[in-house]
């Protein structure tokens, strides 16, 4: 082991000579980095070196080049306001003639990852991690850690995806970029990132040929929906162009001729791409025909390239999607959303836009349930009137009312209702539906019928109910009377002796926390509502100590005692410690 060490560190006598020559490093933190870098070295000598072991070292010898390379800008610096002030001349920028400590640095840290990887070939962040700094170093070796990765982790997307981009945006090798892609796709011809990207390939590659077409002057238009296109710049400036016809018929058919085939010239890339597309979608279909994300990132990609036959090409997936999805209830949710997706906010009509696009989406929905009729259908519906009614939506945008679709979400609260998908959840949202709408009344009759029915169960739609009636009975009156504050108390007792007390938890904290005892005497001026809706509880002593026993007799689990500890701890702060004991003891 030591005279590895030793072979290794005599190897960087040269670069240390070199980088005390040159005033790169001081004289006195040359044994520093000696005596560092003997010690990382025994490390990795070990007979199982950790990775932290490498990462440690990697990370010194980086802090190392980086150290270097600050101090050589500062020399070259001096240099130069040194050669200023002798000559007397404009300050010119000093050339330094590399040597071996420009590179040694640089390949230490490579060979350290290289022994990392080779230690630990299954570590997908190491490699990635040498991969990338051998391409922000655009050093050779990217190639050979490359076809190393690729060779052990043959079925990771991820690399035949980075090996292609490396290829095709800094060797610009188109060639070797989609060699690549297509060895990923018989490596992996499951992942839908490998198919994806590989489409982004063809189309980049083919709107760089239109790019190029267009800088020697043909007017071609790009790929890219809305892009500014030079044809109109020439159009508004042909004042500036002199014509060259001189007027005779057979130079004027050669120009008419010239425009047909620029014309072709100018359609052939919409119908490469559009053929690109269509053949990589086929192949991928045939490949993943059960994944329904894959077909909705194709349609994302279609939406925003300008195609020869797009439409033609969105309507074949719309229709795929619906001969092999129409049972899946992402499909109808993807669908809604496709015509919200498609809505141009910065059109003068966004307004009318936007309320056809979502009476379109809502149409999609309702037919859905006809079709899907399911919990999960329901749910996703929910969660779309969630994003549509949210502040930040395009609805608050236009300046359209949300309640102008208050229709559509009553049907569907209906319908789940009658179908027996409404859930617990649900029914909570359809109840806070008609609360946000004003409705309290209907809210009220809602609530007391899903909890007296279906939903007896629920103790969230309990809890809501019982917020509502508290409210129905502040709005009746200036001041709630005690039969007022009895019939809630009931209510809340028979949820209480009706659940366990894990399951309603809350209900019982709820009391909890807003039970402050008064005599039965000061009820009638108690009408101040406390910031969550409830009262300030105000229950004889009686019915009280009935409940708090209640809790205390049935604590059995971790949450019942935490329950039954904060009826203790809430009658030690109202009562006094006397009649706590008593209540425990009890």
């Amino acid at each position: 082991m030591a005279d590895v060490v030793q072979y290794r560190l005599e190897r960087m006598a040269n670069e240390l000579d070199d980088l005390e020559r040159r005033g790169l490093i001081e004289v006195e933190k040359i044994s520093d980095i000696v005596k560092q870098r003997r010690e990382f070295e025994y490390r990795l000598q070990r007979p199982s070196p950790l990775k932290q072991d490498f990462l440690a070292y990697i990370e010194y010898e980086k802090k190392l080049e980086a150290y270097r390379k600050l101090r050589k800008r500062m020399i070259i610096y001096q240099m130069e306001e040194d050669d200023e002030r002798e000559r007397g001349k404009k300050k010119r920028r000093k050339k330094w003639k590399k040597s071996i400590s420009d590179f040694a640095g640089v390949l230490r840290i490579m060979d350290l990852y290289r022994m990392a990887v080779m230690r630990y070939k299954g570590d997908l962040g190491l490699w990635f991690e040498y991969l990338e700094f051998c391409r922000e170093r655009r050093h050779g070796r990217m190639k050979e850690a490359l076809g190393q990765a690729l060779k052990l982790h043959p079925k990771v997307p991820g690399l035949w995806i980075y090996a292609a981009a490396w290829e095709f945006d800094k060797n610009l090798n188109v060639v070797a970029a989609r060699a690549l892609m297509q060895s990923g796709l018989r490596a992996c011809p499951n992942s839908e990132d490998m198919w994806i990207e590989y489409l982004r390939l063809e189309l980049t590659y083919l709107n760089k040929l239109k790019a190029r077409k267009e800088a020697l002057g043909e007017d071609l238009k790009t790929l890219e929906r809305g892009s500014v296109e030079v044809s109109q710049w020439k159009e508004d400036n042909k004042d500036l162009f002199m014509s060259l016809d001189t007027g005779n018929n057979e130079e004027k058919n050669d120009k008419e001729s010239d425009s047909e085939g620029h014309a072709e010239k100018q359609n052939i890339f919409w119908q490469l791409g559009s053929m690109v597309l269509e053949a990589i979608y086929h192949e991928a279909t045939k490949a993943l025909p059960s994944s329904i994300n894959l077909r909705k990132r194709f349609l994302e990609i279609l939406g925003s390239v300008d195609l020869a036959h797009s439409d033609e090409l969105r309507s074949e997936i719309l229709k795929d999607l619906k001969r092999d999805f129409s049972h899946d209830e992402q499909y109808w949710d993807m669908i809604a959303r496709l015509y919200i997706s498609d809505i141009d906010m910065t059109n003068g009509e966004a307004k009318s836009e936007v309320l056809s696009k979502l009476k379109q989406a809502f149409q999609v929905y309702e037919e859905a349930f006809n079709v899907l009729p399911s919990v999960k259908m329901f749910s996703l519906f929910v969660k779309f009137w969630i994003d549509v009614a949210c502040p930040e939506s395009m609805v608050h945008n236009v300046g359209l009312e949300v309640s102008e679709f208050s229709l559509f979400l009553n049907r569907a609260y209906e319908k789940a209702e009658s179908t027996g998908c409404l859930i617990e959840d649900l029914a909570y949202q359809y109840i806070l539906f008609y609360l946000q709408a004003g409705k309290i009344d209907k809210a009220r009759k809602v609530a007391e019928k899903l909890s007296s029915g279906k939903l007896s169960e629920a103790t969230t739609v309990w809890l809501l109910r019982i917020s509502i009636e508290i409210k129905c009975l502040a709005n009746k009156t200036t001041s709630m009377s005690n039969d007022d504050l009895n019939y809630i108390f009931q209510l809340l007792e028979r949820v209480l002796n009706r659940f366990s007390l894990s399951k309603a938890e809350s209900l019982w904290f709820m009391y909890h926390k807003h039970h402050n005892y008064i005599t039965a005497e000061q009820v009638e001026n108690v009408a101040e509502l406390t910031p969550c809706g409830f009262p300030h509880p105000t229950f004889p002593q009686s019915i009280k100590e009935k409940i708090l026993e209640g809790a205390l007799a049935r604590c059995s689990s971790n949450c019942e005692s935490s329950v039954s500890a904060a009826v203790v701890d809430r009658t030690l702060q109202s009562d006094g410690i006397l009649n706590a004991r008593v209540l425990y003891n009890g």
